[in-house]
Parts: structure tokens; sequence; C-alpha cells
């Protein structure tokens, strides 16, 4: 393979997460009509833990590498950290506000990751450049929701609004944390492992709101989506993607998040695309043009150092 198709590989992965998550906020906004933001979790986890295991399995690969017992500690902080703390604070406040104010915090994600990355791995440093396209993608964001925000208004309160809040600093958090620990560890491994735990640390934290969960086709539906590909297929492309381009950069899918919600609006529900929706999308996409610009010498580096498997 060339080395500029291989360049490319980790933005078609990119485009492929953005992809998958656009649907995520409405999903998990159908979800929570029939069950508690824990019961949402748990089956979630378990969903997308079984999706991965029978994907790794069908390419002849094992579940968990070798030394898997000596990473269960980096699992679990991976489990509370971007699975059972973000999903539930997500759905909790979804519960609250609207799908689009979530859609805006949570895109603060990369603005996280890029001021905590700065004094936690400082060879993953951004530029000042890569810094400014953060802050263009958030602009660019609230651009694009606030005409759904001015007819439909905020939705909510602020806690509601705080709980997303933290879960993208969660994010952030996992984020590098994994950059850190695990970031030579095949990206199945990593997963899996971290899924798995998910599943097991919500099972007593779920356990009571189980009975009042009413099966309902779409929102069971709804949250088995968000589990096989939300999760399962997701964090294969994200974690690759976190190897491949750092965290600043992984975490900026969120900024590609509404758009890709527009592009599945559009598609499956016939909403008009606006002049104010093309404007936002131009400005997010400039956003993270300039978040992945790379000094040639930190690129050339990058190219020459080995990918997880």
């Amino acid at each position: 393979m060339s080395e500029r198709r291989r360049g490319l590989r980790p933005y078609v992965a990119l485009a492929g997460l953005a992809l998958i998550w656009g649907a995520s906020f409405l999903f998990i906004k159908v979800a929570v009509h029939d069950m508690s933001p824990t019961a949402l979790v748990l089956i979630r986890s378990l969903s997308g833990c079984i999706a991965l295991a029978l994907i790794v399995r069908a390419m002849g690969r094992p579940l968990l590498g070798d030394g898997w017992k000596g990473r269960l500690v980096p699992f679990a902080i991976l489990a509370i950290t971007g699975g059972l703390l973000p999903w539930a604070a997500i759905a909790w406040g979804e519960e609250r506000i609207s799908s689009g104010l979530a859609s805006i915090l949570n895109s603060t994600t990369p603005l996280w990751a890029a001021v905590l990355v700065y004094w936690l791995i400082p060879s993953d440093r951004p530029s000042a450049l890569n810094y400014a396209g953060v802050l263009i993608g958030l602009a660019g964001v609230v651009i694009l929701v606030v005409p759904d925000l001015r007819a439909k208004g905020l939705g909510g309160n602020v806690i509601g609004a705080a709980a997303v809040v933290l879960a993208s600093l969660s994010y952030a958090v996992s984020a590098l944390y994994q950059r850190r620990k695990l970031r030579g560890v095949s990206v199945y491994e990593v997963s899996l492992g971290q899924l798995a735990v998910t599943a097991i640390l919500v099972v007593p934290i779920a356990a009571p709101s189980l009975p009042s969960v009413h099966v309902a086709v779409p929102s069971l539906a709804a949250v088995i989506a968000l589990g096989v590909g939300g999760s399962g297929v997701a964090y294969l492309l994200y974690y690759y993607i976190l190897n491949t381009l750092g965290p600043v950069r992984a975490t900026g899918v969120t900024l590609l998040v509404p758009i890709t919600a527009v592009f599945w609006g559009a598609i499956l529900l016939h909403e008009h695309v606006t002049l104010p929706i093309i404007a936002g999308m131009v400005v997010i996409l400039t956003g993270v043009v300039l978040t992945n610009l790379r000094p040639r010498k930190r690129r050339q580096a990058s190219e020459k150092a080995p990918a997880a498997a």
C-alpha cells in the first residue's frame, strides 16, 4: 500500500466514525423514553461487547491478548471514563435538554483534550494553528444548531447541560489515558476489554431500574443499534484514529457529529438543508482541517512510528 493511501486511512476512519456517531443522539433520545440511563448503558455495553466479540472471532483473532489480566485496571479506567460515566451522563442530560444543545456541549471534547494534552502529553501538544482550528470548529457547531435552538429553545436546565459537559470532559480524559497507557495494545483488545468491563461494572448500578424497563421495539432497537454500531464497531475506528492521529485530532470527531446528524436528518427524515446549515458545515470543516495540520517534521516522525494492530 502506498504511503499516501496509508496516510489517508485514519481520515477515512474519522469520516466513518462521524457517520456512525451522527445518529447516536437520536438513538439515545428514543431509548431514554422507555429505560433509565443506567439500563441504557447496560444494554448498550452488552450488545456492543457481543457484536465486537463476534467480529473479532470471525477475523480469526483471539478475543484478548496474553497479557490481558495485567490490563484489567486500565480497562476499568477506560470503562468508567469512556463508557459508564459519559454514556449515563449524556442519557441523563438528554432527559432534560434538547439533542441540539447536547451536540454543542459534546463538541467541547476536543477543546478539553487540547487543554489537558498540553500538560499531560507534551509530545502530542497541538500547534497554535491546531488550537485555532478547535475553536473555529466549535464556532461552526454553534452556527449549525442555532436555528434549531431558536425554534425549539434550550429545552432543559443547567444541571442537564452540566451533565453533558462532564461527559465531554470524561471522554477527553479517557482519550489521553488510552494514549499514554495502552497506545501499543491492539485496538481490538482495548475496545473489547473496555466494553466487557463497562458491562460488568454497570450491572449492580442498573439492576434496580431493570424491572421498570419497557420492552418497546423502537427503544430496544435504538439502544442495540447504539451498542453494535455506536460502540462495538465505532470503538475499533476510534482507537485506531487515536493511535494514529493523537487525542486532540481523534476527539475532533465530535465536531463532525452535528454535520453527520444533519446528513442523516436529510436522508432519513427529509429535513431541509438551509443556508445557515451549509455555512456551519463549511466553518466546521475548516476547523477540522486546521486541527489536523501538522508540522512536517512531526508528521514524518509519526508516519515512521508503528501503528497498533
